[in-house]
């Protein structure tokens, strides 16, 4: 699958902005506040239904305007998809996929997603919320058909302990827990054993990635579950000996909707003790060993979505993640002050920014041509 354009109109600072792009490396460069970073949120926008930077999308219309859309054309084996996404003040956004409303079985039409961004670093040392939802997107893209056990345990949750605060407050009785009991551990065991098949394809992946971007010592991914029950029936008797508990609380305390994903470097927790370098480098790692395990098991790679990923890397290292990018033969979308910034082993896209504005794009800019260009 390769993302062939994408159109945006009245988001954040980009008025009107088409471009388009090729199917390996696409560096976007320009000054800082050129529209780089808002580029590559509202790729993500009309591809996902969603913004990958606030959790409001009316914050991405501009100043002064009513909507925002975003608009990326897809081709994927000689077809081409259309996806569009509109956010408006009053109603919230809407997307389209071919010019119909987008279902739950739209995401298998694009490429997974894959995103870089600083304000990501909340994936290593934020809460266990993100890298559980990260890690479920992770096994819906490898298994498609195996993310509605992730929807079946959400509802079985809200469900429970919707049930618990009625039986705290005197409404209800404690009978009828049994059989949400049944209906979490059912699909709650489905989860389990989904992340723990998905951790141990991304760890020996992650170890590796880690070591060829040589950014210091090489981190490990572990798959930290509440429980380890592999039949329903367990999971059930488990929620059952803490139902009193639960009852108090209002909630359920036990299940893998508390499982976390420990990141972790010389047997400490980056979250806790890693640098803020260290821990950027994780999350690149974790990405790059996601686009690996997606790709040997033969589904389609990744786009990647990198903002100031070169900021605090040397031009070896530069040279390295290069080198890596262009090994796994994905697409990936990168943004950079300076073209400069980043070598080109390899035939790329470039595209220059200037106040919310693309300039002219260079569709295959070799080391060579690009040299010709600097030396002009």
């Amino acid at each position: 699958m390769v993302v062939e354009s994408v159109s945006v109109l009245d988001f954040r600072n980009l008025a009107t902005c088409e471009v388009e792009l090729g199917p390996g490396l696409n560096l976007l460069w320009g000054p800082n506040g050129a529209g780089k970073t808002n580029l590559l949120e509202a790729t993500y926008l009309a591809l996902a239904g969603r913004s990958c930077r606030t959790r409001d999308d009316r914050e991405a219309i501009a100043f002064g305007c009513s909507l925002a859309r975003s608009e990326a054309v897809v081709e994927s084996s000689g077809r081409r998809r259309n996806f569009l996404c509109s956010v408006t003040r009053a109603e919230g956004r809407r997307q389209l996929v071919d010019g119909q409303a987008a279902g739950p079985d739209s995401a298998a039409l694009r490429p997974p997603l894959a995103v870089f961004m600083p304000d990501r670093l909340a994936l290593v040392k934020g809460p266990p919320a993100a890298r559980r939802s990260h890690l479920d997107g992770f096994c819906a893209a490898l298994w498609p058909a195996r993310a509605e056990a992730r929807r079946r345990y959400s509802r079985a949750l809200a469900q429970r302990n919707a049930l618990l605060g009625r039986i705290r407050a005197g409404s209800a009785g404690p009978g009828a827990l049994e059989a949400w009991d049944r209906e979490l551990a059912s699909a709650g065991v489905e989860l389990i054993a989904d992340r723990g098949r998905a951790l141990e394809l991304l760890a020996p992946a992650f170890e590796r990635s880690a070591s060829a971007l040589d950014l210091g010592p090489v981190p490990a991914l572990r798959y930290r579950p509440r429980s380890t029950a592999a039949e329903p029936a367990q999971l059930a008797a488990e929620l059952a000996e803490r139902r009193d508990g639960d009852v108090a609380r209002g909630y359920t305390g036990w299940g893998p909707h508390l499982d976390d994903v420990a990141l972790e470097a010389d047997g400490r927790a980056l979250r806790r003790y890693g640098s803020q370098g260290q821990q950027r480098a994780a999350l690149l790692a974790l990405l790059f060993a996601e686009r690996r395990a997606l790709l040997d098991d033969g589904r389609p790679a990744p786009l990647m979505l990198l903002d100031d990923v070169t900021s605090e890397l040397d031009a070896d290292h530069r040279r390295l993640l290069v080198e890596h990018l262009a090994d796994d033969g994905g697409q990936a979308l990168i943004t950079a002050t300076e073209p400069g910034h980043l070598p080109a082993p390899a035939p790329r896209r470039e595209i220059a920014l200037r106040g919310g504005h693309p300039l002219q794009p260079t569709p295959a800019a070799t080391p060579e041509a690009r040299a010709e260009r600097e030396a002009a």
